[in-house]
Order: C-alpha cells, then structure tokens, then sequence
C-alpha cells in the first residue's frame, strides 16, 4: 500500500498550537495595506484559530498529523 499524501495547500496554510488546535493566520493582509488603518494592520499580525467545528475537517487533510 502506498504512502497517503498530505495537502500541501493545507500544509502551507495550517500549523498546530502545543495543545493540539490548528493556528491559521488571517485574511486581508496580502494587498490594499495602505487603504487600511493601523489598527487593523495590527490586528492582522496576530494568528487565528480554527473554529472547532472545522478541526475535524481540516484533520482529514493531513493523514500523518500536522506539520
């Protein structure tokens, strides 16, 4: 039986937190930056996280665990 792969769009876009969430970074912080406060620039810095709902989802993605 051959190895399963993994995602690697999901892979590039996904890590884990020590306790076991998945971490994502925000939307919006790629282009337009000068039209947007610096509040909110700030606030894009910042990593999300997947709501709880999705982990499972986002889990099937990666066969061997998160990067």
């Amino acid at each position: 039986m051959p190895k399963m792969k993994t995602n690697r769009a999901a892979a590039k876009r996904f890590k884990m937190t020590g306790t076991g969430r998945i971490r994502r970074s925000k939307c919006g912080a790629n282009h337009f930056m000068g039209n947007k406060g610096s509040r909110q620039l700030r606030r894009l810095r910042k990593n999300d996280m997947v709501h709880p709902s999705f982990e499972k989802r986002i889990g099937q993605l990666f066969p061997y665990g998160l990067p």
